[in-house]
């Protein structure tokens, strides 16, 4: 396995990860314009933000979690030129995304009064609850429109959703100032304005999506087998969620930790959500690249597995997994070197600040190993080996580094850096195990 075979099928994956990169940080940019508009306004609504969002998260990456079974599948086809079975699952695909966003907003609507009884400041629940109710709203044009995305990135057409995504950001901010400050004689509705400005923006680019579709060539031929293909099946609704729901697992577990972490930073105080919040929004920010370049990986792979190319799919594996490492030592660089600048963008408050940047320094360390385990689980979801990983998952976070951090916190003293200790320790964990399993399935495919 030469080093130019590696830089070469590397090339190929960023080309084609790119777009979806540029989309997943543009997705990323909504809510840190959300969290700098208002955070100008008081440190109280940020952490407000950050209370919502540990709270929506969970839910919010399960429903993109079972959209990423339309790529997978669509991919498999369309590595096969079935184009009938790439209509087919699209269709299904679509309509499990509609129920599973639906499920999503009823359940938050339902359960907004948690907010008062996760042990918070009682001002930043108040102030939280009108935005969770709006917040959830815009889960549902969110999701679709990811529905929709995953179809088209699937057929290897990122760019339709990229441009729209990069789109979304200057009416997102201008919405923003409208509503959030009250210019041009509409109301000053602070936070509740954020949310307003983000649901309206999901709703057009939705639309948008949807109607390029409907309507492009490059789609055409997927749409004119409708009268065929477009019909609900519970086996294709089966084949989409053995891959959805294990993913739909992986991701919300990840996530799920950092909104606990979040929901226990709360408890000792504002400041401290408040910095976290800041601490977590450019954590999340470079995360955004790792998960374009999984998700570029995991559509050449599962291309590449529909026809069964073993050699191949290690070599896309291996060098994806290169990629990541010299991505994620890139970042630990860079928040090393801006860690006391970059929480400037979101407040000025000096203990939040300082706090922030302490934070950003522990953040650096695990770059790497966000990195590689966002690539590996990318490249195992490419071979429709999502069950195991899952496991594995489960028992980093939840059996150690969960535990871990909770004990750093609060009994050996560390306050909010123990608690991202043990983020440290239990991604870490994630990255080593799925690594190995990458590379003994893709060595004997035998067992798969």
């Amino acid at each position: 396995m030469s080093a130019i075979a590696l830089y070469g099928e590397a090339n190929k994956t960023i080309k084609l990860a790119s777009p979806i990169i540029l989309g997943e940080l543009a997705q990323m940019a909504l809510g840190l314009i959300d969290a700098a508009m208002v955070g100008a306004i008081s440190y109280k609504q940020l952490a407000a933000v950050s209370l919502v969002m540990s709270v929506v998260n969970i839910p919010l990456i399960f429903g993109i979690g079972m959209t990423l079974s339309i790529s997978q599948m669509v991919s498999m086809a369309h590595g096969r030129y079935d184009s009938q079975q790439v209509s087919h699952y699209f269709f299904n695909g679509f309509w499990l995304s509609v129920i599973t966003a639906l499920l999503i907003f009823l359940g938050l609507e339902w359960g907004k009064n948690i907010l008062f009884h996760l042990d918070q400041d009682p001002d930043v629940a108040q102030l939280a609850v009108p935005f969770l109710r709006i917040t959830s709203i815009s889960m549902v044009p969110m999701l679709l429109f990811m529905a929709l995305k995953q179809f088209t990135d699937g057929l290897e057409q990122t760019r339709t959703a990229m441009v729209l995504s990069l789109v979304a950001l200057p009416l997102n901010a201008f919405l923003n100032w409208l509503l959030i400050f009250g210019n041009w004689g509409f109301p000053r509705l602070e936070l509740v304005g954020a949310a307003w400005g983000t649901l309206v923006t999901r709703s057009l680019i939705f639309l948008v999506l949807l109607a390029i579709i409907i309507r492009d060539r490059r789609f055409r031929r997927y749409v004119a087998v409708r009268k065929n293909q477009w019909k609900l099946k519970w086996k294709t609704m089966k084949d989409l969620l053995r891959i959805g729901v294990p993913s739909s697992l992986q991701a919300g577990m990840e996530v799920s930790v950092f909104a606990v972490s979040g929901i226990l930073v709360g408890t000792i105080g504002a400041v401290e959500q408040a910095a976290h919040q800041i601490a977590m929004n450019c954590a999340a920010f470079t995360f955004m690249v790792s998960m374009g370049l999984a998700q570029g990986s995991s559509i050449r792979v599962s291309n590449t597995f529909g026809r069964r190319d073993w050699t191949r799919i290690r070599l896309i594996g291996k060098s994806s997994l290169l990629t990541a490492l010299v991505y994620g030592m890139f970042c630990c660089l860079i928040f090393i070197t801006f860690r006391e600048r970059l929480p400037l963008l979101f407040n000025d408050n000096a203990e939040v600040v300082g706090l922030a940047a302490t934070l950003l320094l522990i953040a650096s360390v695990f770059q790497i190993s966000d990195a590689t385990q966002a690539i590996n689980v990318g490249l195992l979801r490419g071979i429709k080996d999502v069950k195991v990983p899952t496991l594995l998952v489960g028992i980093a976070y939840w059996v150690v580094g969960v535990p871990s951090g909770y004990l750093l916190a609060f009994h050996f003293g560390m306050g909010a850096t123990g608690i991202w200790t043990g983020l440290i320790i239990g991604l870490s964990l994630v990255s080593i195990s799925l690594t190995f399993r990458f590379l003994k399935r893709t060595r004997f495919p035998e067992s798969l």
